[in-house]
């Protein structure tokens, strides 16, 4: 018992003696992840014109999937489930070098995508490598700390590694590809990011929800987690699996508009107006409410065809995905570095940009005339948005507590 008991001291005292911006892994990933939504779409708009190449087979709309979904998503689920682990299980975090060397890792996946033409097949291996390393990381954790509640987290996050992998097989021409919102590999991403929304915001929106509300408000608190939650759950992982394998068929889009009515019905038992005083709150249920809009723009594109299932994505990925990485990401910054859980003016406007440019890149599909202005003024909200996010919240994660 003894040795035992040294044993976690003394690495409770490595942790302390830490840099600070390698003490838990939302420092590192939120930053990283911020800096390549802000340059990111930037540098594909240049790939788009030319202005500067891209080495190997890799098209220029497959380095952007690829890059918003495994760099920078991939990026925010990393850092957040990180810092949630030892909550869960009650282990020291990963930190220090193991921290860093992860970091890096996934730096070198973004420049051996970039770079494909000259790596070859070692710059999936690469790129892989980084999300196959989280799992393991994820799957030790909940297993010497017998959380088994959260297994599932770690299913979403093999499933991220096999998405990935599949798209480096699209990529290559080794599996092909349906050509449908980017292939079955971007779908399976996309699908696994929307459920982990579902399953991971249920938890966080009405929890946190009910704490603003409990200092701040008298009156009822959200709906507690019933068996409605397990149902809407349930339906939203069938309709996304079916988008995943018969993106436009009826019963996909009849499975979608079923998941998005059930999802709005959630959100909405959680007292999201009741919270307009802080966009820190709020902000929370706008992602939430983004998911329910994706689900039904996506029944909308399977069910009439008026809309192309490449336009329409983008309801999930820069509605959902957007909004609730950059709710998420702002407020763990703030709590974890001894912040008040308030989002000042510039945070606001980040929250209000993300949505702009969600609704600016759908209205970019319908209007031939605007299309283009609206597409780069989507991409310049987007990028603005999360430029804020590493202006206010850079510092922070940098410095000590």
């Amino acid at each position: 018992m003894t040795d035992n008991t040294e044993t976690v001291s003394a690495r409770r005292k490595r942790q302390a003696d830490t840099v600070p911006f390698l003490t838990l892994g939302f420092r590192p990933f939120f930053l990283f992840a911020g800096l390549w939504a802000a340059f990111g779409l930037p540098l594909s708009i240049l790939l788009m014109e030319g202005i500067v190449p891209l080495s190997g087979p890799i098209d220029v709309l497959a380095w952007h999937r690829h890059e918003m979904l495994f760099g920078f998503a991939a990026a925010t689920v990393t850092g957040f489930i990180l810092t949630a682990v030892p909550n869960w299980t009650g282990r020291l975090p990963v930190s220090g070098m193991p921290l860093l060397c992860l970091a890096l890792l996934w730096a070198a996946g973004r420049i051996a995508v970039s770079t494909v033409g000259l790596l070859g097949a070692a710059a999936a291996a690469i790129d892989i490598a980084f999300l196959l390393t989280v799992v393991i990381l994820v799957l030790r954790e909940i297993v010497a700390g017998k959380n088994w509640r959260n297994l599932p987290v770690a299913a979403a996050l093999a499933l991220l590694v096999a998405a990935n992998a599949l798209q480096h097989a699209e990529i290559a021409g080794i599996v092909p590809s349906d050509a449908v919102a980017g292939g079955m590999g971007t779908r399976l991403a996309i699908a696994t990011l929307a459920m982990l929304i579902a399953l991971i915001g249920g938890r966080i929106v009405p929890s946190f929800t009910r704490n603003w509300l409990a200092k701040n408000t008298a009156g009822p608190m959200p709906a507690e987690f019933s068996a409605f939650d397990k149902a809407a759950l349930i339906l939203t992982g069938f309709a996304l699996i079916l988008w995943v394998v018969l993106p436009q068929t009826d019963v996909t889009g009849i499975a979608a508009s079923l998941a998005a009515l059930v999802n709005l019905v959630r959100v909405a038992r959680w007292r999201g107006m009741a919270t307009g005083p802080e966009p820190l709150v709020w902000v929370l249920h706008l992602g939430y409410l983004w998911l329910a809009a994706g689900l039904a723009l996506i029944a909308l594109g399977a069910l009439t065809q008026t809309l192309t299932m490449t336009s329409v994505v983008h309801g999930l990925t820069v509605g959902a995905i957007g909004t609730m990485t950059l709710a998420v990401m702002s407020r763990a910054t703030l709590g974890h570095t001894g912040r008040p859980l308030t989002a000042g003016p510039a945070l606001t406007v980040a929250y209000l940009l993300v949505s702009a440019a969600a609704v600016a890149r759908i209205l970019s599909a319908l209007s031939d005339q605007a299309g283009s202005l609206l597409l780069y003024g989507a991409a310049a909200c987007w990028s603005l948005a999360f430029l804020i996010f590493v202006i206010v919240c850079g510092p922070m994660l940098l410095g000590r507590r």
